[in-house]
């Protein structure tokens, strides 16, 4: 019997990109988050039941590639240390997440924010819980770009009108 990575699945169903995009969208959130918001989602969600580890949270490194000017060739600029977890909740959700840095507590934090999003009784709670992550981080977004958009010089060539 061959091994499939994806064994719970039924062997012709399609993925839910829906789903995947939500996931994509949330981890991303919790990416940006600091630990603190990650602790507030947690304390409104409210979620009692078992959690149980399927991966402790570990800690590696991943090459950082990086790109001159836009159009130069890739190179490796260095390392950076990320973190993973891998959680499951007592209803069977399987939560995975990857987080820069050494914090074990975050990294785990967004694996049950990931297993909370695939529940069908927390789906809905858990998105709007991030609405307020969403929109911070958005407003922090909006100063940064204003604050460059200030600074930003625009060249230009005048044609003196000879040919």
């Amino acid at each position: 019997m061959a091994f499939t990575p994806h064994a719970a699945a039924a062997p012709d169903a399609a993925p839910d990109n829906g789903m995947i995009a939500r996931r994509q969208r949330a981890m991303a959130l919790c990416a940006d988050a600091k630990r603190t918001d990650l602790e507030e989602i947690l304390d409104v969600l409210r979620y009692e039941g078992a959690v149980e580890d399927l991966r402790r949270p570990e800690t590696g490194l991943v090459m950082v590639r990086g790109q001159i000017g836009g159009d130069g060739a890739p190179f490796n600029f260095g390392e950076a240390t990320v973190i993973r977890a891998a959680v499951r909740l007592d209803g069977g959700e399987v939560g995975f997440a990857y987080q820069l840095g050494r914090d074990a507590q975050k990294a785990r934090m967004a694996a049950i924010i990931d297993a909370l999003l695939q529940s069908p009784r927390h789906s809905r709670v858990t998105e709007d819980a991030l609405k307020p992550i969403e929109l911070r981080l958005a407003g922090e977004r909006a100063v940064r770009e204003r604050q460059t958009a200030a600074t930003r010089v625009n060249f230009f060539t005048m044609v003196r009108g000879e040919d």
